[in-house]
C-alpha cells in the first residue's frame, strides 16, 4: 500500500457527491458555500432521510489517517463541516464542527442503516479546528484538535469492512439559508501507526 495525497494536486484529484452552487479553489483552499436544506441523516429520531449534503471525495484503499484543517462561518442551527467517509448510502461517518443554539460543538454521525450522533462542546468558539479520521480494519477513531498539534478522542466506533471507500471534506445547511467554509488543508497516508496513539 502507498499513496499519500495533498496539496492542490489532492483537490484536483477529487469529485462532488451533490456539488453546492458556489465553491473554488482559491491558494491551494477549497471555499465552499452551502446550499440551503442540505444534510446527511437517515432516519433516527428525526423520521426522514437525507443524502443532499456536499461531499468532496476520492477513493481510499485500506487502512489510512486522513486529516482536515477548515474555517467556517457558522451562523444557522445545524450548519456543519468536516470529514466522511463513505462506504455506501446507507453506510457513512461524518465527523467536524457543528454549531447548534449558537454553540460549537465536536460531532460525529455514524451511520449503519440508522444514524446515530456524538458531540463535545469546543470551548471558546475556535476559528479553526482540525479532524482526524484513522481507519484499522473495522474499527474507526475520530480525533480533533483545536491547534493542529493535540488530538482528543472524540469517538471509536465499528465501520464496514470493504476494500475501498470515499473519503473527503463534508459541508452542509439542513436549516439555515448557507454558510461559508474554507477547507485549508487536507491529507490521506496510509495508516502504519495504531489506531489510538
Amino acid at each position: 500500500m502507498s499513496f499519500e495525497y495533498t496539496g492542490l494536486g489532492l483537490w484536483s484529484s477529487m469529485q462532488w457527491l451533490n456539488p453546492p452552487a458556489e465553491w473554488q479553489y482559491i491558494d491551494g483552499e477549497l471555499r465552499v458555500i452551502t446550499d440551503k436544506n442540505t444534510d446527511f441523516w437517515r432516519t433516527t429520531h428525526y423520521g426522514f432521510i437525507r443524502d443532499s449534503g456536499h461531499f468532496f471525495h476520492r477513493d481510499v484503499s485500506g487502512d489510512f489517517r486522513a486529516r482536515l484543517c477548515f474555517v467556517g462561518r457558522y451562523q444557522d442551527l445545524y450548519d456543519q463541516a468536516g470529514i466522511m467517509v463513505r462506504a455506501s448510502e446507507t453506510h457513512w461517518l461524518k465527523c467536524g464542527l457543528e454549531f447548534v443554539h449558537g454553540v460549537q460543538y465536536a460531532s460525529a454521525v455514524i451511520t449503519r442503516q440508522f444514524s446515530d450522533w456524538s458531540v463535545a462542546p469546543l470551548a471558546g468558539q475556535p476559528e479553526r479546528v482540525w479532524f482526524e479520521v484513522r481507519r484499522n480494519r473495522e474499527a474507526v477513531a475520530v480525533l480533533y484538535s483545536l491547534d493542529g498539534i493535540k488530538f482528543v478522542l472524540l469517538r471509536l466506533a465499528d465501520f464496514p469492512v470493504v476494500p475501498t471507500v470515499s473519503v473527503g471534506p463534508v459541508c452542509a445547511s439542513p436549516d439555515g439559508g448557507g454558510f461559508e467554509v474554507v477547507f485549508e488543508s487536507f491529507t490521506v497516508e496510509p495508516n502504519l501507526q495504531p489506531i489510538l496513539d
